[in-house]
């Protein structure tokens, strides 16, 4: 009988023990600097000191779970994991899977490239005048001064000899009187005297005056689109080009919604910046706080810059199944309590981060 006694305990204990354990909230998370990331043995970062904070002040047990991104986000809808602390973006599409508290901090998306060496803009200028619309320009304008001096020469060589020489000289004098004329320099030195000559000289002078205009306006064009190109600084300058961001994320959803044609998706932050240092992308596209602590905190990466380019705008939140609204609530109004309050003010600084 007393056996039977201890056997019963043992067994109830063990269920009771069994039970704790599967009252632990599963809560995933995803290094994502500032806001978490691993500092030696200890997990640190924005979201951690928020959560951390929350799961005291409501007595909520719970073990950490480290998890790649995707995975993460797929847990979440089938209820594998009960929250992520990650920074969800709250996006329409994830809130018809998914539940999310209330926002604690906003944010956008910005553009990481490559840093252009001032060699690599020299010869940017320089291959800006050999290209299509310039050269044809060229062409064109040679062949105006040498129309208009060979016309200018055949109405003023007999009448003008001093000025139109006879023979290949003449030809010459043509040519150097149209280029002279066309781009108004007017040295004066040669000059029609003739009817038609002077009818010459004038058609040279305005028609040469709106061409010379149009072919400036055409080589500063060239030259400033081929600058976009080689440096872009729009959002839009990107769309034909290899661009990175991280799977399933908000900005991948927001590239696709834009017609980005090549979209190549990383698991991380870190490994899709050495291939924007490697040139394989033209541009990383993601965050624009977690772009940014990843570029200063690695000195393999001093090359690359964000541009002033901000889109997406995003809110971030802590993320959870559909079947935990009851959980979700009483952690949404605690968040709330805290963000109001001037401490987190000052954990905000501490990471360096400030909302726009």
């Amino acid at each position: 009988m007393r056996t039977l006694l201890l056997i019963t305990l043992f067994l109830i204990s063990n269920s009771l023990s069994g039970q704790t354990e599967t009252e632990k909230l599963r809560v995933g998370y995803t290094a994502a600097a500032p806001f978490i990331f691993q500092s030696g043995e200890n997990l640190e970062g924005l979201n951690v000191w928020l959560w951390k904070r929350v799961a005291s002040d409501l007595n909520i047990e719970y073990e950490m779970i480290p998890m790649e991104f995707s995975p993460m986000l797929d847990s979440l809808r089938s209820g594998g994991i009960d929250l992520s602390i990650n920074p969800l973006t709250i996006t329409s599409q994830r809130s018809k899977e998914m539940e999310f508290t209330h926002s604690f901090y906003a944010s956008n998306a910005t553009i990481a490239i490559a840093e252009v060496s001032s060699f690599d803009k020299f010869k940017q200028f320089v291959g800006g005048f050999f290209n299509v619309g310039f050269l044809s320009g060229l062409l064109i304008l040679l062949f105006i001064i040498f129309l208009f001096g060979v016309l200018g020469w055949l109405f003023e060589r007999k009448m003008n000899p001093e000025a139109f020489r006879p023979g290949s000289r003449g030809l010459w004098d043509g040519m150097w009187w149209s280029a002279v004329t066309l781009t108004t320099v007017g040295y004066g030195d040669k000059a029609p005297v003739t009817k038609l000559g002077k009818l010459t000289a004038l058609l040279l002078m305005f028609g040469g005056l709106l061409f010379i205009s149009g072919l400036t306006a055409s080589i500063a064009s060239s030259l400033t689109v081929n600058q976009l190109t080689n440096n872009p600084d729009g959002f839009n300058e990107f769309k034909d080009r290899a661009v990175g961001t991280i799977a399933n994320s908000g900005t991948e959803n927001f590239l696709s919604e834009h017609f980005f044609r090549d979209i190549r998706k990383y698991t991380n932050v870190p490994t899709g910046l050495k291939d924007l240092d490697k040139g394989i992308l033209k541009a990383f596209m993601y965050d624009e706080p977690i772009l940014k602590y990843a570029i200063q905190r690695d000195s393999a990466l001093h090359k690359l810059e964000l541009l002033p380019v901000k889109f997406d705008i995003q809110f971030y939140a802590f993320g959870l199944p559909k079947t935990h609204i009851e959980l979700e609530q009483r952690i949404s109004q605690r968040i709330l309590e805290i963000v109001e309050t001037e401490e987190w003010d000052m954990v905000l600084n501490e990471y360096s981060l400030a909302e726009f």
